[in-house]
C-alpha cells in the first residue's frame, strides 16, 4: 500500500516509546518528516490531513507495516468543531495524547499594497488561529488525563526575520512565539511542555521553485553560515528530541534549526 521507506529504530534507541501524538499537516514536507520520526522513536502517532486521504492512510500503512501505530485524522485545523473531534479521534484511538506538533501552515507572497484582506485572513487563521485551537485542545486532553506532555509549535526563523512580500506569514509567526512564550508558562505547573523549533531554509516541495533556480537556490545558501540548505529530518530530529525526556528541562523557548541563519549581519 506503501513506498515509504520507513522503519523503526532500535528499541534503546527510543526517545518516545510510549508516547502518544499528533502531527498537523502531516502529509507532506516537515510535517511528513516529523510523523515518521516519532513513529520511528515509538510514539503512537495520528496523522492529520486536510483531504490527503490516500497519502495520509500510505503513511499509516507504512508505520504499521513496520510495527509502530499510526492513525489517520482529517481535519481543518481553524474550524473548532474540526479541530475538537479530530483530537476526540486521537485520544480515543490512542487511549489519550501527550504530545502535539503545530506543524501546519500556508503561505503566499504578496506586496503589502496588493495583499487582499482574505489573503490575510487565510495565512492568521490557519498559522496562528488554527495553533490556538489544537494548543487549546491538547491543553485540556492532557490536563483532565492528568498526563505529563509536550507540544511543540513549528514556527520559523522569520518570528524574528522580517520577510518582504511575507507580512502576514511573518506576522502569523511572531503571534506563534509569544503564544507559546505565554502558554508555556500558563502549562508548565501542570507538567506540560511549550517549546518552539524554528526551521530555517529547508528542502522542501513548498520551496520547490527556489531549490530548482540556481541562482536563488545560491543566494539563500550565502545567507547560511553552514553553507547548505537544511533537510527535513534535521527539523525532524531536533521535534523528536525536544518532545523527549532528554529535554525535559527545556520550556518555553525557540530553538532555531537554521545552519546559523539567523546570525547572517542582515538579520542582526
Amino acid at each position: 500500500m506503501s513506498d515509504h521507506d520507513f522503519h523503526l529504530h532500535p528499541p534503546a534507541a527510543r526517545l518516545l516509546e510510549g508516547r502518544r501524538a499528533l502531527v498537523t499537516g502531516a502529509t507532506t514536507g516537515i510535517g511528513q518528516g516529523t510523523a515518521f520520526a516519532l513513529a520511528a522513536h515509538g510514539a503512537a502517532v495520528a496523522i492529520n490531513h486536510r483531504g490527503r486521504v490516500d497519502a495520509g492512510h500510505a503513511m499509516v500503512a507504512a508505520i504499521e507495516a513496520a510495527g509502530g501505530r499510526a492513525v489517520p485524522v482529517e481535519m481543518d485545523i481553524s474550524i473548532e468543531d474540526d479541530v475538537q473531534r479530530g483530537f476526540a479521534e486521537a485520544r480515543a484511538a490512542f487511549g489519550g495524547l501527550d504530545l502535539l506538533v503545530n506543524n501546519a501552515g500556508v503561505e503566499k507572497p504578496f506586496e503589502l499594497v496588493d495583499m487582499p484582506l482574505d489573503e490575510w485572513e487565510k495565512v492568521l487563521k490557519v498559522n496562528l488561529t488554527g495553533t490556538f485551537l489544537c494548543t487549546r485542545e491538547a491543553a485540556r486532553i492532557m490536563r483532565a488525563d492528568d498526563a505529563r506532555g509536550t507540544i511543540v509549535m513549528i514556527s520559523s526563523v522569520h518570528e524574528v526575520i522580517a520577510w518582504e512580500r511575507f507580512g502576514h506569514y511573518c506576522a502569523s509567526k511572531g503571534g506563534m512565539k509569544l503564544f507559546a512564550q505565554s502558554v508555556a508558562k500558563e502549562l508548565a505547573p501542570h507538567g506540560i511542555r511549550v517549546v518552539s523549533i524554528a526551521p530555517g531554509a529547508i528542502a522542501t516541495p513548498i520551496n520547490k521553485d527556489v531549490l530548482e533556480n540556481p541562482d536563488e537556490r545560491r543566494k539563500v545558501e550565502s545567507e547560511i553560515p553552514l553553507g547548505r540548505w537544511g533537510e527535513v529530518s534535521d527539523v525532524a530530529n531536533a521535534v523528536a528530541w525536544v518532545a523527549s525526556d532528554q529535554a525535559q528541562y527545556v520550556v518555553g523557548t525557540t530553538i532555531f534549526v537554521d545552519g546559523g541563519m539567523t546570525l547572517y549581519p542582515n538579520f542582526v
